[in-house]
């Protein structure tokens, strides 16, 4: 989202479509940008908000385990020529590059075929 976007109205206009879109979704995780307004949003649309903090004791960089499937994820996009930059006019043509590069992803591992030797170097 945009640095001048304000995260609760974000998350509460996000968490609109989600619940609109699908039953599925039960619990959101959020970091702690969002504040207790997205949380009580989530409740009235029947979806749990948690948001996970990081811990005061520590410093550096320490991953937060949900927080750090998210952030491979997009590390895994990065390797895909067409998502690095935003080339795509329409935003269902960038979705279908993220299935794209999501599908080899579950490829090669399902396969336990190693990444491309360009990767490596």
């Amino acid at each position: 989202m945009a640095a001048s976007a304000h995260e609760n109205a974000v998350g509460t206009t996000l968490l609109d479509k989600v619940a609109g879109d699908t039953d599925t979704v039960e619990k959101a995780l959020v970091d702690q940008g969002f504040k207790n307004a997205v949380v009580a949003h989530g409740e009235k649309v029947g979806i749990e908000v948690e948001v996970v903090e990081r811990n005061p004791a520590q410093t550096g960089f320490v991953p937060i385990p949900k927080r750090w499937i998210v952030e491979r994820a997009y590390g895994i996009l990065m390797l895909h020529r067409r998502l690095v930059r935003d080339y795509e006019h329409q935003p269902r043509t960038s979705e279908s590059r993220v299935y794209w590069a999501m599908t080899a992803v579950i490829l090669r591992r399902l396969t336990g075929a190693r990444a491309p030797a360009w990767r490596s170097t």
